[in-house]
């Protein structure tokens, strides 16, 4: 019959998993095919390719998993398997709208059309500037004018010669009167041969120097004359009109042949024009009408503000005291030119745009500003620039949302443009005083899938705070931490090695190295029967081994002993804490006990993470009971160093007692629970079987071995439930029985459903396999109580009660023991305070 300590034993075979290189189909790496597929990761590739092949609003898709599982490469791959098949989306140009110019004119192109567009319209403008000056000096322009300034001139005498024919033998003259800055033909008398004003005639007719009855006939005559004389002016006015109208008409027209001599090109390619009537109307159709309409927009403009593109090629006039400067042509010709917000010309499918800093500006864009020289800001439509949102239109836009969300704006506008399916380029500056632009940009139709990657929990909050969330992200594609342990996956760990070495360069891996790391892998899964797929970590591990295999020139290639090397010192970079808190248990700093037995206290297990690096080590926990109606007391949680998984196991603590022992009596019991010298938060339940066992040896009077450490749940039937950790648990207390001395009897007990997730570390199997430590499993409370006090746990008999020398039997005795003390205190209580009533009556 085995005794209670060996029964519990884990068997060797099951301390570790082990993978045998000779199993292994390959002596080294070189073997093997690199791996180029997406491995263990069924789940969330099938829901990856829903997501892609669903074109309908909202299935954007949302990557879920911890950090570290390879999202990116995940992500990347699929998109560059399934991307491929799509046509590549349309440039974009903002032009200038002439009639509104805050609303700047969208034009779409088929991809590499848009660059062509804008070269075109470069093109032709560079023409109008070369060719503009020579046009108003030909000779055919000049001719032209002459013509018809030369009728005018013609008309005018005429009408002048009919008024001088009129005036002949009448001592009347025309002669031109200075006016202001203006001469005008006024008629005045003649007088000695010589022309005077009416005034000057009227003052010799007062001196007796000309005849009054002669005044008055060149008046009444002067004043036929006269009226005759202002129509006539009013007619030349109206010639002038006429012949600065007819002089523009020219310059238009001329203009204008020329202009859209050069532009035809640009028609013919980009409006359609030229193009058979029985080509397919649509969309396409539509555009090539929207930039006819801005072609013959820049014409119209060009027209109207004709004077300033002739002033292109003339000479500085002098204007008084300023020089009449031409304005440089770029400032000129700057309401023309195109604003090609996306350039499609180099992509050969969807584009996939990877955006890494994904601030608003760089997401969807902005309007810049710059300041004119007299201090203020301003901005038009070549200002607009394009964020990856819209750089990514009718392909693919993958972001890390949590970078998103912290950025101010971007999340609501995200959400904004995948709802309404388009997006108005605007620039969001809260900080700045300024944040209008005064642009408001035509918006863009978007098509695009995005794709954000986060960690569950984000999702989650999102899913429950933000209703839009599941609107706009309907496929959520979950990254696995682990897959099964089969041969094809250990084969494909390989060679997943195989292609990390071949794309860094490194030695390769022999069979022993390459079953080393599908261990590492194994243990990092936290499960004998799967292997993690934390492949970026293993990759790290592939990379630190290959280091240390380079420092061996002897070596040709990597095994064991350098994967071995680099978890090794992995861990001593980074256990410097671990190191310090063995040091002040060796020292006596931390009490922990490694043999011996005492009453109510025991050695529990806590486990320790520092982000890279996880450690268990020994906590001592005691509990001290006694009479009283407190129940249990949770020291950790009255100092509010208790978390809330603490509470809970603290209590279904309480419920297996009274499950156990309050079934006939009430519970007259006050039991403290403490972790001795834990001066931070306590959380976790992994410890309630351990503080269970303190409190029964505290309440049976029986010893707990000190040279077992436990850990565990409980729940309220007495199971003892698989804890996290189990592994660091472990190799915590061997290495302090280890600093004080292994002894053979040391050992940690765990839950027996933990026995699968074993993966120690060699060193801790082999002190187990020569009988120097130890490792049981145990499934209930009454296992684990038998291991450690020596004792049978007992179990109630067909009278209700437990075996008087079982643990549960003395516990139980104790308990009634206190219940009818408390009763009886509390009876002789009651008859002192009557009997002090009755003396204080009788003295009365």
């Amino acid at each position: 019959m085995p005794s209670t300590t060996d029964k519990h034993k884990v068997a060797l075979e099951n301390l570790r998993w082990r993978l045998d290189p000779a199993s292994l189909s390959f002596k080294s790496t070189d073997d093997l095919e690199p791996l180029a597929d997406i491995v263990g990761q069924q789940r969330g590739v099938e829901a990856f390719r829903f997501g892609m092949g669903m074109d309908r609003k909202g299935y954007n898709i949302f990557v879920t998993g911890p950090a570290g599982t390879g999202k990116m490469f995940t992500v990347k791959k699929l998109l560059k398997e399934l991307s491929g098949g799509d046509g590549v989306p349309d440039d974009l140009c903002y032009v200038n709208n002439f009639k509104h110019p805050e609303s700047p004119i969208l034009l779409r192109f088929d991809a590499g059309r848009g660059a062509g567009f804008k070269k075109g319209m470069h093109d032709f403008l560079e023409s109008i500037k070369k060719e503009v000056p020579q046009l108003f000096e030909s000779e055919e322009y000049i001719g032209r004018k002459n013509q018809i300034m030369e009728a005018h001139e013609k008309q005018v005498r005429e009408f002048y010669k009919a008024v001088e024919d009129k005036v002949k033998d009448t001592d009347l003259v025309v002669v031109n009167m200075q006016m202001g800055p203006v001469q005008r033909p006024d008629v005045v008398p003649l007088v000695d041969g010589e022309p005077k004003r009416m005034v000057e005639v009227e003052e010799m007719v007062e001196k007796g120097r000309f005849p009054a009855e002669e005044l008055e006939r060149l008046k009444k005559r002067r004043s036929e004359i006269k009226e005759e004389l202002d129509h006539i002016v009013i007619e030349v006015k109206r010639l002038n009109k006429e012949v600065k109208e007819k002089s523009e008409e020219v310059d238009r027209l001329m203009f204008l042949a020329l202009a859209k001599e050069y532009i035809r090109p640009l028609r013919e390619e980009y409006c359609g024009e030229g193009k058979d009537d029985t080509d397919e109307k649509g969309e396409k159709d539509e555009q090539e009408a929207k930039v006819a309409r801005y072609v013959d927009a820049v014409l119209d403009d060009m027209v109207e503000n004709l004077d300033t593109i002739k002033m292109l090629g003339a000479r500085p006039q002098q204007a008084g005291p300023m020089m009449m400067m031409a304005p440089p042509p770029e400032v000129v010709f700057h309401p023309y030119q195109v604003n090609l917000l996306v350039d499609n010309s180099e992509q050969d499918g969807p584009p996939v745009i990877i955006e890494s800093y994904p601030t608003y500006r760089n997401l969807f864009g902005s309007i810049e500003r710059i300041m004119d020289r007299n201090g203020g800001w301003r901005t038009d439509y070549t200002k607009i620039k394009a964020g990856s949102f819209v750089k990514a239109n009718g392909g693919f836009l993958v972001l890390n949302l949590m970078d998103a969300i912290m950025e101010p704006g971007v999340w609501q506008t995200l959400k904004r443009s995948l709802k309404t399916e388009e997006i108005e380029i605007q620039t969001f500056d809260p900080y700045y005083f300024l944040t209008a632009t005064g642009l408001k940009p035509e918006s863009i139709p978007m098509q695009v899938k995005v794709v954000v990657m986060g960690d569950p929990y984000l999702y989650q909050m999102l899913r429950r705070y933000d209703p839009d969330t599941h609107k706009i992200f309907k496929v959520r594609a979950d990254i696995e931490t682990s897959m099964d342990r089969t041969d094809e996956r250990v084969l494909q760990v390989a060679r997943f090695i195989r292609s990390v070495a071949d794309k860094r360069g490194l030695k390769p891996f022999d069979a022993s190295a390459v079953a080393r790391v599908t261990e590492r892998a194994v243990r990092m899964s936290g499960r004998q029967e799967k292997i993690s797929t934390f492949f970026p970590h293993l990759a790290d591990l592939v990379d630190e081994a290959a280091y240390f295999a380079d420092q061996c020139e002897s070596c040709a290639a990597v095994t064991a002993e350098h994967v071995e090397k680099a978890i090794e010192a992995k861990i001593y970079r980074s256990n410097q804490v671990e190191e310090r808190l063995q040091e002040m248990i060796d020292r006596g700093s931390l009490f922990v006990s490694t043999d011996g037995e005492e009453v109510g206290q025991i050695n529990g297990l806590a486990v320790y993470s520092m982000g890279d690096h996880m450690f268990g080590k020994p906590s001592r926990i005691t509990a001290v009971t006694s009479l009283g109606k407190e129940g249990l007391i949770n020291i950790e949680r009255e100092a509010d160093l208790s978390g809330p998984t603490h509470n809970k196991g603290m209590l279904i603590l309480a419920g297996w007692l009274r499950r156990m022992f309050a079934q006939d009596k009430p519970m007259a019991l006050a039991a403290s629970i403490a972790f001795e010298q834990s001066y931070g938060g306590v959380d976790g339940d992994s410890a309630s079987s351990t503080e269970l066992y303190a409190l029964l040896s505290s309440l049976s009077g029986l010893p707990i071995r000190q040279d077992i450490a436990v850990t565990g749940s409980v729940n309220q039937k007495g199971e003892v439930q698989p804890i996290g950790g189990v592994n660091e648990k472990i190799e915590g207390f061997y290495l302090c029985c280890k600093s004080a001395g292994l002894t053979g009897r040391q050992g940690v007990m765990i839950p027996k459903a933990n026995v699968k997730d074993l993966m120690l570390r060699q060193e801790v199997v082999d002190a187990v396999d020569q009988g120097r430590f130890n490792v049981w499993a145990v499934a209930r409370i009454e296992d684990g109580a038998e291991l450690l006090m020596g004792k049978p746990a007992g179990s109630r008999g067909k009278n209700g009660k437990y075996p008087k020398n079982s643990i549960f039997g003395l516990a139980d005795a104790k308990l009634l023991e206190m219940a009818e003390a408390i009763q009886k205190f509390g009876k002789d209580k009651d008859e002192d305070k009557k009997k002090s009533g009755k003396k204080s009556a009788a003295k009365k």
